[in-house]
């Protein structure tokens, strides 16, 4: 009989095709594993926004994974409510993203900005907090290009929703 924890240790070591640093769990994409009597796995994703391509990739390489260890019988299903937030990704895979060069969100998606107030993103190079962005959208949509004004070098930032 399969167990839970061999299918979350087996799903630890599948990338985000777009930042490979982060796991699918340090992700927070993975809302829910669940394995009947005949070890059939059901694994629900939630996509970080909606029409995500990599989402493809993702359960095709979930698939492979868990063959790998024997699962042969798969079901993946993307669950679109509640909407994947900044929020489900771990404490870890945020500094993966540091550590990889790119500013992790750092606030909560609840929180709000006073009125004029602006958001501050540290350079996750150097850490100093005198950064600008340079464009609001990144290589994907869920990054911002940031500038260090401080060591001079460019950054992505991975936006808080």
């Amino acid at each position: 009989m399969l167990q839970q924890s061999e299918i979350y240790k087996c799903l630890a070591t599948v990338a985000d095709p777009e930042v490979p640093v982060l796991s699918i769990l340090d992700l927070g994409i993975v809302r829910e594993v669940i394995i009947n009597e005949q070890d059939e796995v059901t694994i629900i994703i939630t996509p970080t926004y909606s029409g995500c391509p990599a989402m493809d990739i993702i359960a095709m390489q979930i698939r492979f994974a868990l063959l790998a260890i024997g699962v042969l019988k798969v079901s993946i299903q993307h669950q679109l409510s509640p909407a994947w937030t900044t929020d489900w990704m771990s404490d870890e895979g945020k500094e993966k993203l540091r550590a990889y060069g790119i500013a992790p969100p750092h606030r909560k998606s609840t929180d709000t900005l006073a009125l004029f107030e602006e958001e501050i993103t540290s350079c996750p190079k150097c850490g100093s907090p005198n950064t600008e962005m340079t464009s609001q959208f990144g290589a994907t949509s869920c990054k911002a290009l940031y500038r260090c004004c401080s060591c001079q070098e460019p950054f992505e930032y991975f936006k808080c929703h």
